[in-house]
């Protein structure tokens, strides 16, 4: 994901600005920061992008994800439906505030089916978290009904989705909370940093706090705050806001050009009746960030995989045999391998991830590949790589 390809003079004048203060704090030290709040001016810009009432930024995705729930009152013992697709930051935010993830299957939206969600739900449930993998949505409408059926919290896992919109309302402002990950390989990038959004005030307070120890941030001496609730660190520098505050500007022209790039490529590969699409959601806009396809069988696909990388095409990825985004190589979550004892309630509500089926994730991950979305590559370049993708799977 893109934000990286085009980093120029405005994220250069942003971090110079931060340098020229000599305040890389996003709180105190008001007298010399020349006018200066990096993370501020992040927030207030990100929170009208995605028309929520409130943001907070962080150090990271997972800092995002773990304020949200923290925030939300998620604990000890609190059962969070998360999907088997995804990055490992889902399943450590939640285990890091002592609550239990729940793995269940995704559909051809290669997001949480909600047939799985509703059967996973038990008197423990607190938050169904679906994660926007590779920029596209789940099926927002039938998840918030479940969340309001069963008085559960919808948590938006948006990292890889920024710019993406369901029935033309952002994604990450859908549920009662949404996290972004501005991380060196995001859509936009703040080197390392994330946010936490959302429309309730309690949770943005609670969040704000939370994520700065505690602080209440009340009055102008930060010694003089008071610590209504424990807390941890999660702050964002003002040098990584500062960049961050530059490639906001810069997401619609990142988002067309991805379109573009995404356009020519499934228009080419849509000339094969091997190549089926994921489902995107009626009303739902990707940002363009993958081009995610299924082949007909998972040895088919995994063939194609390995015959992209042999013909020059690179950035494609075939998730199911990879260590960071599926469920069947997350052995140190499978097997409970931690530095330190995990909570009774972990070790006790934890299912026994050895033996779920997961056939039904199964059998749409090991049957797609997802093509990364370059910025850089020219209309001509795209095309030339999409003609290669495509000669392979005609001659599979």
């Amino acid at each position: 994901m893109p934000g990286f390809e085009i980093f120029s003079d405005e994220e250069k004048k942003e971090v110079n600005d931060v340098l020229n203060s000599t305040v890389l704090m996003r709180y105190g030290f008001d007298g010399k920061r020349n006018g200066h709040w990096k993370a501020k001016e992040l927030e207030k810009a990100l929170a009208k992008r995605m028309q929520s009432n409130y943001a907070h930024v962080v150090s990271s995705g997972t800092a995002a994800l773990t304020v949200a729930l923290a925030s939300a009152g998620v604990g000890a013992g609190d059962e969070v439906i998360m999907p088997t697709f995804t990055f490992v930051a889902s399943f450590e935010s939640i285990l890091a505030i002592g609550a239990v993830p729940i793995l269940v299957d995704v559909d051809d939206t290669l997001t949480l089916d909600p047939e799985a969600v509703e059967k996973a739900i038990t008197p423990k449930t607190k938050v169904v978290m679906p994660v926007h993998m590779c920029g596209s949505m789940a099926d927002l409408d039938k998840l918030k009904a479940i969340c309001a059926k069963h008085s559960l919290l919808l948590l938006e896992d948006a990292c890889q989705a920024i710019g993406g919109t369901y029935k033309g309302v952002p994604l990450g402002s859908i549920g009662d909370l949404g996290c972004f990950s501005f991380d060196y390989v995001k859509t936009i990038t703040c080197g390392e940093g994330g946010a936490v959004i959302t429309n309730n005030k309690t949770y943005y307070e609670n969040a704000h706090m939370y994520a700065d120890h505690g602080h209440d941030h009340i009055g102008m001496d930060r010694g003089a705050e008071a610590h209504p609730f424990l807390g941890y660190n999660f702050r964002i520098s003002e040098l990584n806001a500062a960049v961050g505050c530059a490639q906001l500007k810069k997401l619609d022209g990142i988002l067309a050009l991805q379109k573009r790039n995404f356009t020519i490529l499934k228009n080419t590969l849509g000339q094969s009746d091997k190549v089926n699409f994921r489902r995107v959601p009626e009303g739902g806009v990707e940002n363009y960030s993958f081009l995610n396809f299924y082949l007909p069988t998972h040895q088919l696909a995994k063939k194609a995989h390995k015959l992209f990388g042999e013909n020059g095409v690179d950035a494609c990825f075939y998730w199911f045999d990879n260590n960071w985004h599926y469920y069947r190589k997350w052995e140190h979550l499978i097997h409970k391998t931690a530095l330190g004892k995990l909570p009774h309630e972990v070790i006790d509500q934890l299912p026994d991830y050895n033996k779920t089926d997961f056939s039904s994730s199964d059998q749409w991950v090991s049957r797609n590949i997802s093509c990364l979305i370059k910025l850089g590559w020219s209309e001509t370049e795209m095309q030339e790589r999409a003609n290669k993708m495509l000669a392979v799977i005609s001659a599979l």
